[in-house]
């Protein structure tokens, strides 16, 4: 059985545009996972620790037959294939794979929370999200993304780049 998950992808450090770039085209080489529309990139200010260079973000959809557990070691396997190390929380990052949705799961374990957290109030997500999901429901907000995005308490600033670089 196929199942559609969103994913967001950030980067900040070195080429982030094509750090994206080049982490959608892994995904969609990667067994189980086959890209069905991504969003345009989107340059965003930093959400937690402020004082670090803007991200390019984007937000794509994907068709897979992987569970939720094998598609988080797939997103974990591509970030450390391209050079992620884990040092500090919201802090600068060469790729940043998150799990945004998994159909309408809600699912909450040790290293897995579907919906991600935090998503109702991040711009740099909902922004990319909407523009190609728009209509798409939160399932535990049960509001739409649009409608979120319309809602974030404190907005970041997010600009969608006119080309993918």
């Amino acid at each position: 059985m196929l199942h559609t998950a969103y994913i967001g992808i950030g980067s900040n450090l070195e080429s982030p545009a094509e750090n994206c770039l080049k982490a959608i085209e892994r995904l969609n080489a990667h067994a189980g996972l086959t890209l069905v529309t991504r969003s345009s990139l989107y340059r965003s200010e930093p959400f937690g620790i402020t004082d670090q260079d803007w991200f390019v973000n984007s937000v794509v959809q994907l068709k897979t037959s992987l569970s939720p557990q094998e598609l988080l070691k797939a997103c974990l396997s591509i970030e450390q294939a391209m050079g992620r190390t884990r040092t500090e929380k919201w802090g600068p990052r060469i790729i940043d794979l998150d799990i945004l949705f998994y159909d309408d799961l809600i699912l909450k374990q040790d290293g897995l929370e579907i919906p991600h957290p935090g998503i109702a109030e991040r711009s740099f997500v909902l922004a990319p999200m909407n523009e190609i999901a728009p209509e798409f429901i939160h399932p535990k907000l049960e509001q739409p993304i649009q409608t979120l995005l319309m809602k974030i308490p404190n907005p970041q600033q997010v600009n969608r780049l006119s080309s993918d670089g």
